[in-house]
């Protein structure tokens, strides 16, 4: 199966089993907007406490916050998004379809790289031939693209864009417009916020709402450096190329922590940052080959160093979180515009001085990840179709989610093998006491064969078949998702199978 099926199939999985529709789809939807289901809204829950856990309750200087989505409009021209905050936009005349022009030649780049993949597919080729191939064959290209959004050299792009022959995908044709920029911060009206403006902006990033409380934490948490402060929330971008399901959005989720260090200590922490937030993505079950490092090549107006974790989704490897050095800029930016000190008083003696550190601007590592390109690698990873042979030589399928137990929507399905002599009762029994502690799904209808079928695509891990014998002996048959393997385990057992597949730490 090409990458390309395999991803509308787990488009229609998300939708079939619960975990993501089209928002207001009676309606016929809106581009780019997403709702999560019953499964969905399960799986999100648990992949964000999974990363609060793990980043704030795991550590002793490291606290949360959960700031406003609404702020002071100068909040956004003091962090410089009123005035930079913009993608390179290009319209075609004659389909009248605007688009990002590095993701028109990124996706350029990637069918040429594709043909050359097809062309040679029955060739034995080494992975260092390969590497060799696309530095001379696509490498070029990107650099060319880079150097120019570095240099915000416009010309330069339309330049690339004729040279590359790039046509729109809607009309065929290469008419473009000249490249511009467009700002991607929503715009709203409330009532008079300031002397001479009542336009607020919904936050295109949660990252700000941490800076203007440093001192607000610091003080009241009595932190002391090196420290930091998570956050997750809603941020909103007017993306024009919002596409690939749930990866690019209009309204998304960001989880973040903003990492206040001592100035000329920020290279240190912003690598042990990078290899900490490496190793927690395959905490969850990622191949190693399916992650890698992306150091950028244009820098942010804030940050002196900054790379992306991509993961290989099955339209190529795309980012998924990024870590970044701000330096001090942010918050000397709200220093300057707010009129306030942003500084802290460090006790601790400078070795070279023997005098404490006193007061300056702490400089700021970040990571950011996306919590719905985070459940879009979840799924993208966990998700398979299998081909199962039967004794009869025959094959039967079926669809499963291969998620860690941690994650998965439901902990357990609990299943009266027929819906009558008391395996019902007995079944919501069970179900009952596990629910004080766990997800648990019931389900007397269909077949067990039919039952366990759907848990599979639900990604519940564990099936608790409850029968005859069950009445008899307190004990239950145990079924595994991913192995399909059937054991007998006592119902006092349950539990503590569950405890044991859920350890996280």
């Amino acid at each position: 199966m090409n990458n390309e099926n395999h991803f509308q199939n787990i488009i229609s999985h998300a939708k079939e089993y619960g975990f993501v529709f089209p928002s207001s789809e009676i309606y016929d939807g809106l581009a780019a907007v997403y709702d999560y289901g019953q499964a969905g809204v399960e799986l999100r829950r648990n992949l964000r406490d999974y990363w609060w856990k793990s980043m704030v309750q795991m550590h002793d200087n490291i606290v949360g916050l959960d700031a406003a989505i609404f702020m002071h409009p100068t909040t956004w021209k003091a962090s410089g998004h009123v005035d930079s905050f913009s993608d390179p936009m290009v319209d075609n005349k004659d389909s009248k379809k605007r688009y990002r022009v590095d993701v028109l030649i990124e996706d350029f780049v990637e069918a040429h790289w594709q043909i050359l993949l097809n062309g040679a597919k029955d060739i034995e080729v080494s992975k260092e031939k390969w590497d060799e191939i696309y530095s001379a064959q696509c490498q070029p290209t990107l650099d060319k693209m880079n150097k120019c959004l570095s240099e915000n050299n416009f010309k330069g792009l339309n330049d690339l864009l004729t040279d590359l022959k790039i046509k729109c995908p809607i009309s065929g044709t290469s008419n473009w417009t000249d490249v511009r920029q467009f700002n991607l911060m929503f715009s709203t009206q409330m009532g008079s916020v300031a002397d001479d403006s009542d336009t607020i902006y919904l936050r295109p990033e949660t990252a700000q709402g941490i800076f203007v409380n440093f001192l607000n934490v610091q003080k009241t948490g009595r932190m002391k450096i090196p420290f930091g402060i998570a956050q997750t929330g809603k941020a909103f971008r007017n993306e024009i190329v919002a596409r690939q399901f749930i990866f690019r959005m209009r309204e998304f989720e960001q989880m973040e922590m903003q990492f206040f260090v001592r100035p000329g200590s920020e290279m240190e922490w912003y690598n042990l940052w990078k290899q900490k937030r490496m190793a927690w993505h395959k905490s969850l079950g990622i191949p190693e080959n399916k992650l890698r490092f992306h150091d950028h090549t244009k820098l942010a107006h804030y940050a002196n160093a900054a790379v992306d974790i991509e993961f290989e989704f099955p339209f190529g490897f795309k980012e998924v979180e990024g870590i970044h050095s701000r330096t001090d800029f942010d918050l000397k930016q709200h220093e300057k515009y707010s009129k306030k000190k942003m500084q802290y008083f460090d006790n601790d003696v400078n070795p070279e001085t023997g005098k404490p550190y006193g007061n300056y601007v702490p400089f700021v590592v970040e990571t950011s990840v996306g919590l719905d390109r985070l459940f879009l690698l979840t799924l993208s990873n966990a998700f398979e179709e299998q081909i199962l042979p039967k004794e009869d030589g025959t094959t039967d399928s079926r669809s499963v989610l291969h998620l860690p137990p941690i994650l998965s929507p439901y902990k357990a399905a609990i299943l009266p093998l027929m819906k009558k002599d008391g395996l019902p009762e007995a079944a919501k029994e069970i179900a009952d006491g596990l629910r004080k502690h766990y997800n648990i799904f019931y389900e007397e209808k269909d077949t067990i064969g039919k039952r366990y079928r759907r848990m599979d695509a639900l990604g519940t891990p564990f099936c608790i078949c409850v029968d005859h014998q069950t009445l008899q002996d307190q004990t239950v048959t145990v079924r595994h998702r991913d192995s399909m393997t059937q054991d007998r385990i006592s119902i006092a057992e349950i539990k503590t199978m569950i405890d044991k597949a859920v350890e996280i730490f």
